[in-house]
């Protein structure tokens, strides 16, 4: 993978004209051009089609621009990002926008653009030549410094989450947040194995003692001024489901079970180079759920951190046990923003699909600003509800709580009411219940790890915690 990927070409470099052509406007738009070009287009049969893209050549044939399809405004609303189906069709060469978007567009397909350059190529040995892709200068007038940053930031999380098990544990993991620690000069602390126990981080070390891949809490933070914004990440680097073992369907992309410390890490990296004025602090519980005779077995009932007693009636709901003590920790300062990630159930898959993770708050300013977040930053979420009627769905009688209540049904909902007992009074709280996954290849997301909410999240804290974090005046809510 070239970093240089994910930056935008020199603007004083020369550059080919790239048109960005809607199918209702494609009459119009040749009615503009010169005779060749009309013709061009018309022998090759260009429609506009989403996606479509044509090298136009000069009379000499050398490439004189480039030409590509939005679609139709019912496939445009279908899609996003989509300036960077282009990246991969076009020509090698430098690309300047000449015409297609307007300017509040400009910086969804600019980021669509650097993210369609990302490639997972750690692996590749042999007959793999060092990837080569267009470039494109941005145009005048966006963020370029921003717009990097959030690609950067998306490439992180995407490595992480690609990276396989056997390079990814705990160890790894702390190893990833150390560099970013390094990178950014903040400080990183460490508890692991037994020192959890003595330390009171119960759940975590009753997930992690399984494996022989030490479990550890990993805790970075950064900042000496400003609101105290806590990151908690879901680090389960491989979730074999334990005692209650997941079959070998359920069981191939588990690697990604560290999706939300990979995604909180990259919002902290956005943060952290966007120079926020704020207390940033990172919680990842890195830990691998693993079968052996230390394994934390069904009907055991452990104290979490807070004082309240879990009954295990499913060794395979680990990730809300290690975020417990995460968060029952965060919650000890009171930050004034608490946000958890994790990919969490299978159950929000049924109920919204891989593209759009629900979220969980009850600040109804802080959901609105999400909301809008997710529309402007091209980063889909939707709200689902902390619904209090099903609390005693939790509440299994012979402890205070029940890990994995049964029944099917609602599982979203419980795992957010359970991680909602540990955050005690903080002001703030919002959980995030992620997939992580691009399950096939679309515009600027090639099929692998993805980041999902970082960019909404991003948007949406300066609406609540105040501009000041920026240093930017407020952002208008369209």
């Amino acid at each position: 993978m070239r970093q240089s990927l994910a930056a935008f070409a020199s603007p004083d470099a020369a550059s080919i004209p790239l048109h960005a052509i809607a199918a209702e406007t494609l009459g119009d738009w040749l009615d503009s051009q010169p005779e060749r070009v009309r013709t061009w287009l018309d022998a090759v049969g260009f429609k506009a089609a989403v996606g479509e893209t044509v090298a136009v050549p000069d009379a000499a044939g050398a490439l004189s621009m480039a030409v590509f399809g939005l679609g139709a405004a019912k496939a445009r609303a279908r899609g996003r990002m989509a300036l960077g189906a282009a990246r991969g069709k076009l020509p090698l060469g430098t690309y300047h926008l000449a015409s297609g978007f307007e300017t509040d567009a400009l910086p969804e397909q600019l980021l669509g653009w650097l993210l369609a350059g990302y490639s997972f190529d750690r692996f590749r040995r042999h007959g793999q030549p060092e990837a080569e892709m267009p470039m494109l200068k941005a145009p005048a007038g966006v963020d370029v410094r921003r717009i990097e940053i959030l690609a950067a930031a998306e490439w992180l999380t995407r490595d992480l989450i690609n990276t396989p098990a056997s390079q990814m544990g705990p160890e790894e993991m702390e190893t990833a947040v150390l560099a970013l620690a390094e990178e950014f000069d903040a400080q990183v602390s460490v508890t692991y194995d037994d020192d959890l126990l003595h330390e009171n981080f119960p759940l975590i070390h009753a997930v992690g003692r399984a494996s022989d891949r030490m479990p550890r809490l990993l805790d970075m933070r950064w900042g000496n001024e400003g609101p105290r914004i806590t990151l908690v990440g879901k680090g389960v680097c491989f979730d074999t489901g334990g005692l209650d073992i997941k079959p070998a369907a359920s069981m191939g992309l588990m690697k990604k079970d560290m999706g939300g410390a990979a995604t909180v890490l990259g919002l902290a990296l956005m943060i952290m180079a966007l120079d926020w004025k704020v207390r940033l602090r990172v919680l990842i519980p890195a830990v691998e759920n693993a079968i052996s005779g230390s394994a934390m077995r069904p009907g055991d009932i452990i104290t979490a951190r807070n004082g309240l007693t879990v009954e295990i009636n499913n060794t395979d709901a680990e990730g809300r046990l290690v975020l417990a003590d995460a968060l029952a920790l965060a919650a000890e300062e009171a930050p004034d923003a608490l946000i958890c990630m994790a990919t969490l159930t299978g159950a929000a898959r049924v109920a919204l699909g891989p593209d759009l993770p629900p979220f969980y708050t009850d600040d109804e300013p802080f959901a609105q600003a999400l909301m809008d977040g997710a529309r402007i930053e091209a980063d889909p979420l939707w709200r689902m509800p902390f619904h209090t009627p099903y609390e005693a769905l939790i509440e299994p009688g012979i402890a205070d709580l029940d890990n994995a209540p049964g029944g099917g049904m609602a599982g979203s909902i419980t795992a957010a009411l359970f991680l909602r007992r540990f955050v005690g009074d903080s002001p703030r709280f919002a959980h995030f219940d992620i997939y992580g996954w691009q399950q096939k290849d679309a515009p600027g997301r090639p099929k692998g790890g993805v980041s999902q909410a970082a960019r909404a999240i991003l948007w949406a804290l300066p609406q609540v915690l105040g501009p000041e974090i920026t240093g930017d005046e407020p952002t208008a809510r369209p």
